[in-house]
Order: C-alpha cells, then sequence, then structure tokens
C-alpha cells in the first residue's frame, strides 16, 4: 500500500472518529451577552482647546409626527434613501470644553425629564474624568426639557459651581410665568421645567442670562440662532485658528434636513425663521469649513459640512485617539 493511500485511510478515520465525537459532545453557547454600550464619551482637540462630546442617551421618535407634515414625501424619500424607518433613533448630546483655564458645559441633557433612555450625562461627564463640581460654566443653548434637565436632581444644582448663562429672550419667555399662562395647555410643562431647572441658580445668584452676542470666556462666544426658541443660542469655540460651532437644535433629523433644509419640526417656536437660521448656518459652515456640533445629529454629533446639490451632507469626524 503507498504512503499516500494509507494517510488518506488514517485521515479518513479520524474524521470519521472526530465527526462522532462532536455530535454526541453537548452544545455550549458563547459568553453571555454584555448588552451594554460604552461610557458615552468622544474626545479630541481644537486647537490647545479640549472638546468632549457627551452622550445623555438614544430615544427613538417618529419623525412622522414631528416634521412638516406639509413635507411628508420628501421626509419618507430622505428616510427610505438612507435606508432609516420613522421610528428614528435619536441622539441626545452635550459638549464639555476644557480651555486650559475654564471647564464649560453646553447643555446638560434630559435629567428625569423624559423618561430613562436618557439622562446620562452627569455620569458620562464622571466617566470622562471629570466631576459635575468642577464645571465653571454651562452653557445652554435653549430651554427645552432635553438641555436643561441635567441642571438638577430632586430640587437641588447637579452643578453647585458652576454659572449658567443662556439667551436672555429664552430666559424673559420660559421662565415668566405671565407667559405661561398665555401659552396652550400642552406647553405648560416646557414652562415648569424650565422653572425647575434654573430654580436653584436663579436662587444662588449662579444665573446670568446673556443679552447680546460675545465672548463668554477667552474663546468662547455666543451667537444668536433665534427660531427654534426666542432665545435658541449656539456657541463658537475657538483656539489656535480652529472653529467648532455647537449648534443645538438648528437641525434634529440629519437624514432628512441637510438635504432638505426646508423641511421644519413642529417644536420650533417661529418655523419660519428656524429654516432661515439653518440655510444660512448650514451655507457658512460649507463655505468656511469649520466644525459644527450637533445636539441631535448621531453621536458624538460632530463635523464638517459639505455642499450637496441643492442641499447639503454630513461628513462625521473621523474617530482619532489622543496620545
Amino acid at each position: 500500500m503507498s504512503i499516500s493511500s494509507t494517510f488518506a485511510r488514517t485521515a479518513l478515520s479520524a474524521a470519521i472518529v472526530l465527526g462522532s465525537a462532536l455530535a454526541l459532545a453537548p452544545a455550549h453557547a458563547a459568553a453571555p451577552m454584555a448588552r451594554t454600550s460604552a461610557p458615552g464619551y468622544y474626545r479630541m482637540m481644537l486647537g490647545d482647546f479640549e472638546v468632549t462630546a457627551l452622550s445623555d442617551g438614544t430615544h427613538a421618535m417618529d419623525v412622522n409626527q414631528l416634521l412638516d407634515q406639509a413635507k411628508a414625501s420628501t421626509v419618507q424619500q430622505s428616510l427610505k434613501a438612507a435606508d432609516q424607518t420613522p421610528s428614528y433613533e435619536w441622539s441626545f448630546n452635550g459638549f464639555l470644553v476644557n480651555t486650559g483655564s475654564k471647564l464649560v458645559l453646553i447643555d446638560t441633557g434630559a435629567g428625569t425629564s423624559m423618561g430613562s433612555d436618557l439622562g446620562k450625562l452627569a455620569a458620562r461627564i464622571k466617566a470622562a474624568g471629570y466631576t459635575p463640581e468642577q464645571i465653571d460654566e454651562i452653557y445652554i443653548t435653549h430651554m427645552h426639557p432635553d438641555h436643561i434637565g441635567g441642571l438638577v436632581a430632586d430640587g437641588k444644582a447637579v452643578f453647585p459651581n458652576a454659572t449658567v448663562r443662556a439667551g436672555k429672550a429664552d430666559a424673559d419667555f420660559w421662565l415668566s410665568k405671565a407667559q405661561e399662562e398665555k401659552a396652550p395647555a400642552e406647553a405648560h410643562e416646557f414652562f415648569d421645567g424650565a422653572q425647575k431647572a434654573l430654580d436653584p441658580y436663579v436662587k444662588a445668584g449662579h444665573f446670568k442670562p446673556i443679552a447680546a452676542d460675545g465672548e463668554l470666556v477667552p474663546g468662547i462666544r455666543s451667537i444668536s440662532l433665534n427660531g427654534h426658541t426666542p432665545g435658541h443660542t449656539g456657541y463658537a469655540v475657538e483656539s489656535k485658528g480652529q472653529k467648532l460651532l455647537v449648534w443645538g437644535d438648528t437641525l434634529h433629523v440629519q437624514t432628512v434636513q441637510f438635504a432638505h433644509p426646508e423641511v421644519s419640526i413642529k417644536f420650533d417656536s417661529d418655523g419660519a425663521n428656524a429654516e432661515k437660521v439653518r440655510e444660512r448656518i448650514l451655507a457658512d459652515a460649507a463655505k468656511n469649513g469649520y466644525l459644527v456640533a450637533g445636539a441631535h445629529i448621531s453621536f458624538p454629533g460632530i463635523g464638517h459640512i459639505a455642499a450637496d446639490g441643492k442641499g447639503y451632507k454630513w461628513l462625521p469626524v473621523s474617530y482619532t485617539e489622543i496620545h
């Protein structure tokens, strides 16, 4: 018998034995699923500044119910092109900027105001290596609950050493009992939430409305983006010639509104003006090439804007390790 035929017969016998053993062996599952995500923070450098994106969580909401019903076909076509369903998973982001002399938080997340999917921002600050007590300044883009709810827990200030700033027009509107009485019933919870969130800071003398655009601390200035709310405000962060605009809710649903900025959301106080602001900022960011950071763009919500036909497209930052 040749060496090759002997080898073949031996290999076949071994395979039969192994196969029989495997057939009789009990099945074992892989390691149990962890079913948790990594702590939701992303860190990058902007010149000499350290910028940390913080996830307050994600939450699915039906965009058909939220976006302009008059443009429903546009919404559906955009979702289909992006392979998205109407039950869209929204990101809720805040941004922490360390200038080297000041630790500045832009928006605070929802706290307990919007259910258990959200309210993770304070924990994410700790995971990122900081504590709420270290925050020097808090800049609020606007006083909707998913941006200010994280200011308080059980009626007490989560950031006891921070000065809170927000657009004066938002403060004059949302913190006014007179305005609340004139508002429709379904809006009262927005007023109540804003008043409860700001109350500890107002009483402590730590709330200072922003009356006009300008520098708040070296390297960070406020920019009026009124429309989504009366005092909707963006914050331009600049260091060593690099710029990042934290634009709050200038845009909500990236798969629709980048390509079609004419589509608005029902939460806008002044939809027409919000659309004008969106168009203006998208055009400016695309032309000048600076970074933008959005509260509801897929985490970490930081990237560039590029012109794309009659609309725009989103170019998210590439993941980069800081060494």
